[in-house]
This record gives C-alpha cells, sequence and structure tokens, in this order.
C-alpha cells in the first residue's frame, strides 16, 4: 500500500483484491481451454472465436448500465449482482450439450463478469486521488494480472485430468465465491466518489457526463488503447496462440497453460513499479513503451519455432501488459469530472470490451483466411500504432511530484 492511503481506502482495497483475485483465478482457468471446449463441438476457428466475442458483448452491453446501478443503488449491490450471475453462466457452460447453448452460457457468464469489473474499476477511482492513483490501481491491477496469468496453469490441468468442462466449474464457484465477499468483505464507496473526481467541470447527467468525456481527447486515446488491447488479448492470445502452440508446437493445455502463468510472474514484478512511474514521471511514461512492447510480444508469438521462444513471448506479454496495466485506467479515472467516476469508468471499460466482441470474431475470421500468422502480426502493428498516436496527441494529466 502507498503511505498516502488511509486507513479505509486500504481495507476497500485489500477486499477489492481478495474479489479479484478469486473471479480472476477462476476466469484464468478456462483462458487455454475454451477454444478446446469448442473444438470439440467440431466448429470452425470464427466459431471459436465467437464463443469468447459473446463474452465480451454481454461484458459491453452491461458496462454502462453497471454505471447506473452502481450509483443508484451502491457499488457492493453491483459487485454481489455480477458474481452470481457470473456463477450462474459457468455452471451452465460447463453442462452445455451443444455449441448453440455455449454461446448462451457464455453471454450469461460475460454479463456476470461485466459487471463485476466495471463496478471494480468504479470502486477503485472512487478510493483513489491523482497523486497516488496509479500505484494504487497497480496493486489492484498487480493481482489481477497474476490470478488470470497463473488460472491456465491449474485449469489446463483440471482439463487433462477431469475433462474439458472442469474448469467451467471452477469459475462457477469461484464467482459465487465472488458475490459473499462483495456483500459482506467489500464497504460502500459511492459516497467518496463525489470527492475524487479527477478533472475539471461540475457532475450533470449521465449524457452530459458522456460528452465531457468524449470531447476529451486524451481519454478517448486511452480507451482506444484499452480498446486495441482488448482486440489483442482475447482475438490473438485467447483464440489464435493456444491453437497455434497445439498445433504447430505441439505443445498441451498444461505446457501453454504453464507459459501464460510465467508471464503472470513476471508481470506481477513490473506491476507496481509501473505504477509508481505512472504517478512519479506521468501516465505516458508507462503507457506508450509498454504498449509497444506488447506488440512485440504479438510479433514474438508468431515467429516462435520452439517451446522457449514461446516462454520468451509469454514473458515479455506478460511484462509488458502489467506494466502499463493501470496507467490507462488512471488516466480515465484522472479525467473524471467531479462525481462522474461511474460514467468515466463504465464507459472506459464498454469501449474496451467492445474489443471483446471485434476481436475474437474478426482475428478468428483473419486466421481463417490467412493463416494463424495474420491476426498476430495485425494484432502488433495496432498496438504499436496507437501508442505512438496517444504518445503524440494525449495530454498528461499527471505531472512529476
Amino acid at each position: 500500500m502507498t503511505r498516502d492511503t488511509d486507513p479505509g481506502t486500504r481495507q476497500v482495497l485489500v477486499w477489492m483484491c481478495v474479489l479479484i483475485a478469486v473471479n480472476q483465478l477462476g476466469f484464468g482457468a478456462v483462458i487455454p481451454v475454451l477454444p478446446l471446449y469448442a473444438q470439440s463441438f467440431g466448429v470452425s476457428q470464427a466459431a471459436i472465436g465467437a464463443t469468447v466475442a459473446v463474452y465480451g458483448l454481454a461484458r459491453m452491453l452491461c458496462s454502462v448500465p453497471t454505471g447506473r446501478v452502481a450509483d443508484r443503488f451502491g457499488r457492493r449491490t453491483a459487485l454481489a449482482t455480477g458474481g452470481a450471475i457470473s456463477a450462474l453462466g459457468n455452471l451452465w457452460s460447463a453442462a452445455a450439450a451443444s455449441y448453440p447453448e455455449l454461446v448462451l452460457a457464455r453471454f450469461v457468464a460475460g454479463a456476470g463478469a461485466g459487471i463485476v469489473l466495471t463496478a471494480g474499476m468504479i470502486v477503485l477511482a472512487d478510493i483513489t486521488r491523482t497523486a497516488t492513483r496509479g500505484r494504487t490501481m497497480a496493486i489492484y491491477q498487480g493481482v489481477f494480472l497474476f490470478a488470470v496469468g497463473i488460472g491456465p496453469f491449474p485449469g489446463g490441468y483440471l482439463a487433462e485430468r477431469f475433462g474439458l468442462p472442469a474448469p467451467f466449474v471452477v469459475y462457477g464457484i469461484a464467482s459465487a465465491v465472488v458475490t459473499a465477499v462483495a456483500w459482506f468483505g467489500v464497504a460502500e464507496t459511492r459516497a467518496m466518489g463525489l470527492r475524487t473526481g479527477g478533472g475539471s467541470g461540475v457532475m450533470g447527467s449521465l449524457s452530459e457526463q458522456l460528452r465531457t468525456l468524449a470531447a476529451n481527447t486524451g481519454f478517448v486515446l486511452a480507451c482506444l488503447i484499452s480498446l486495441i488491447g482488448a482486440v489483442a488479448r482475447t482475438g490473438a492470445l485467447f483464440s489464435i496462440v493456444p491453437v497455434l502452440a497445439q498445433d504447430r508446437l505441439g505443445l498441451s493445455a498444461t505446457r501453454i497453460g504453464l507459459g501464460f502463468a510465467l508471464g503472470s510472474i513476471v508481470g506481477l514484478l513490473v506491476t507496481y513499479p509501473g505504477g509508481a512511474i505512472a504517478d512519479r514521471y506521468g501516465r505516458k511514461a508507462i503507457i506508450v513503451p509498454a504498449t509497444i512492447f506488447t506488440g512485440i510480444s504479438m510479433l514474438a508469438f508468431s515467429i516462435a519455432p520452439d517451446y522457449a521462444w514461446f516462454l520468451v513471448a509469454c514473458t515479455v506479454w506478460g511484462g509488458a501488459v502489467a506494466a502499463s496495466g493501470a496507467a490507462p485506467a488512471a488516466y480515465a479515472a484522472d479525467s473524471a469530472p467531479p462525481g462522474a467516476n461511474a460514467a468515466a469508468m463504465s464507459s472506459y471499460r464498454m469501449v474496451s470490451d467492445t474489443g471483446y466482441v471485434v476481436g475474437p470474431i474478426l482475428l478468428g475470421w483473419l486466421g481463417d483466411l490467412h493463416g494463424l500468422d495474420a491476426p498476430l502480426l495485425i494484432s502488433a502493428v495496432a498496438l504499436v500504432a496507437i501508442a505512438i498516436v496517444f504518445g503524440a496527441l494525449a495530454a498528461e494529466t499527471h505531472r512529476r511530484m
């Protein structure tokens, strides 16, 4: 924790870290398994991508409504509701008897996840201030990324030992635990959010808040950074890389999961330093180079000739994503007018989750047409390009202390 963080904030942050660790450990467990599970129904690469995309569609559709629920009924209510819906969707996914049923179950699971993730970001915006926001969010983001990164290892083992549906059962149980933690552990932070808006202006209606945010070039570009990162993560890393690693390198689900877990461990080591850099030297100082290295990792996955190279690609990916994980969200929270944390963070999540819809379908389609290397190369170019544009056009929201 940072020295400037008060005891009430620390307590909320601790419980939110517990909540997100449980939630994302379950999510991570299904990452190396989902493409193989969908493939077991005898569908195409594009259809495999659709099982990821429909999850993102539900998350996207729930983002802004979650902001309204969080403002009206409280952050804790939103978190607990999302956990319960996620539990239902994941247990249904494990029991799916056909591809269409799996898609429907994934939509329900995605709706629950979207509510949890959006409400979580609103809570983090509520309890942080600009001077320490990067470091505080980095702690949360570090737990998030470590859990989702380490999850594929036990997920792959469970799939091999008990069958492909097993990780979905684990995710369902984890989501039920999230509901309990949200209701009994996390304090309500709605009142705190009225005091921690990072930008200028006054709180108005939702439409006024969204118009103010849309006119902020830096906020829009931060959303695009998150969008393209989500396209690469879900369309390339989650949907393409496991299939590529299995078909080209002959890797098992356990070895793929171990590679992702290695990247997660590296990411854990650089997450807090990344947040500290964002607080000391500004958000752009970490967002731009880390996004470029994320693009380089996509290229490394594409040209990997063996397992050792695959592990290097996982390491670069994990380090780069973790280093910048908190900074774009901190930038978005910095841009929020007073009292508009819910509007800022829910719209930021909505744009990011659009990548979960577009990425798997678009990159899966490109993979069907041009081979599995094409989606990785396009992701690499897009990540480097948006990093350069953000560096050139976005105003810094936090100066050196």
